[in-house]
């Protein structure tokens, strides 16, 4: 599966952005999808995941309550809705995919990458 990631941009402290990631082959509903997110001088880190069905997502604690990640499977595309965002939301965002089964919180887990979309949260 092939991934596209799009919807970042510059927003000021307490704005919301939606990111999309679409995702091109037959097999995007049989797939976990996940979003990391990798900021200047850091290591990359999760920000949520959800099931191939949809009936459950998980998040970090440091997004939790605001963030929120959603699929379309007959759009081929999975989407995460950014509330409340601060300054340190500031990251380039990467959504990623696979089979059932791994760790979903673990970038190891993936193969599957989209290339990227920073978001830049000014305070």
């Amino acid at each position: 599966v092939q991934l596209q990631a799009s919807g970042g941009g510059l927003v000021q402290a307490g704005g919301s952005l939606r990111l999309s990631c679409a995702a091109s082959g037959r097999t995007f509903s049989t797939y976990v999808m996940a979003w990391f997110r990798q900021a200047p001088g850091k290591e990359r880190e999760f920000v949520a995941a959800i099931t191939a069905s949809g009936g459950s997502r998980a998040y970090a604690d440091s997004v939790k309550g605001r963030f929120t990640i959603s699929r379309d499977n007959a759009k081929n595309t999975n989407y995460l809705q950014m509330n409340s965002l601060k300054p340190e939301d500031t990251a380039i965002y990467y959504c990623a995919a696979d089979t059932p089964g791994g760790p979903y919180d673990s970038s190891d887990y993936y193969s599957h990458w989209g290339q990227g979309t920073l978001v830049t949260v000014s305070s």
